[in-house]
């Protein structure tokens, strides 16, 4: 009898293309999970980089999907971010500055300087208005004896506070040209700058670095200098208390004063530096008829013409 042949053992078929797309689909797929994850999880930086490992792995340098995709508005208001810290420093900085313009308007209120002194906060900053008469006589930058009064409080408040401070000075559109003031130019600076050396002269806790000086001349007026009225509110002394912080959550994340934090918004608004300027605490200039050396006294208290202050400041700032 004839042997039966055996058939030979059936054999998978060679190479099983399907293995590849399948294996490629799933792990596609793992990564997608791991992106859907990971942008709920994560913020907008490290959802960069992780999709450019991705996009490396994956696509060899090609376009990826992952460029296409965006922030989840909604997932993000749930999670807390750099920039709800951000905003939380906003708050505090905002508190801080309309706590130094309550104090200040308490001390308007109660010292009667309605028309010479005025405050006002906006988003760039804190504005204190000072007009000629309370700090200066006509056409001079010689503080008069009621400056006493007024600038050891600014000092004081300035010094709860850690903003930048620029302090310009402004005129009318009167001419003036004497040998010490060419033209307005010239005595809205030496104001601006005189007034500035002699705040910081009198609290030891301000820290020269923080302060700038500008004059505007008569290029940026409040009022119209056609009336009297108008003139006398364009002559006046500006300290401004730029803010650190902005809420925007969109700017630049940099600091602008030297204690502003990593989230800092820069505020980058400072009054415009178009007029004459002068910076720092190095000109010749004299307060009161003395020098800077002069103008702190012996118990480091405010001073005036070499002499110590010893009228009665506000109850905030007697310590």
């Amino acid at each position: 009898m004839a042997k039966k042949k055996r058939q030979p053992p059936h054999e998978e078929h060679e190479g099983e293309p399907w293995l590849l797309p399948y294996s490629d689909l799933m792990t596609l797929l793992l990564a997608l999970f791991i992106a859907l994850f990971a942008i709920s999880q994560t913020d907008q930086t490290k959802l960069k980089q992780m999709a450019q490992a991705f996009t490396a792995a994956f696509n060899s340098g090609g376009p990826s999907f992952f460029d296409a995709m965006g922030p989840n508005p909604g997932r993000r208001a749930e999670m807390p971010s750099d920039e709800d810290a951000g905003n939380s420093a906003y708050i505090q900085e905002n508190q801080s500055l309309e706590e130094v313009q309550r104090q200040m308007e308490e001390y308007i209120e109660a010292n009667n300087l309605k028309d010479k002194l005025t405050t006002e906060l906006s988003e760039d900053g804190l504005m204190i208005r000072i007009k000629e008469r309370a700090l200066f006589p006509s056409g001079s930058a010689q503080l008069v004896a009621e400056s006493q009064k007024i600038a050891p409080v600014i000092a004081g408040l300035l010094a709860t506070l850690p903003e930048r401070v620029v302090i310009s000075g402004h005129t009318d559109n009167v001419p003036i040209n004497t040998a010490q003031f060419p033209s307005n130019w010239e005595l809205s600076s030496s104001r601006a700058l005189n007034f500035m050396k002699y705040i910081i002269a009198q609290d030891a806790r301000l820290n020269p670095r923080r302060f700038s000086a500008v004059g505007y001349s008569e290029y940026r007026p409040i009022a119209s200098n056609d009336t009297d009225d108008g003139r006398q509110q364009n002559r006046r002394v500006e300290v401004f208390i730029a803010r650190n912080y902005r809420f925007n959550p969109n700017e630049s994340v940099t600091a602008a004063g030297g204690n502003a934090g990593p989230n800092a918004k820069a505020t980058g608004n400072i009054p415009s530096t178009g007029g004459t300027s002068t910076i720092g605490t190095t000109s010749d200039s004299k307060i009161g008829g003395t020098d800077d050396s002069t103008a702190t006294g012996a118990t480091g208290g405010p001073t005036m013409g070499g002499r110590a202050y010893t009228g009665d400041l506000p109850p905030a700032l007697a310590n």
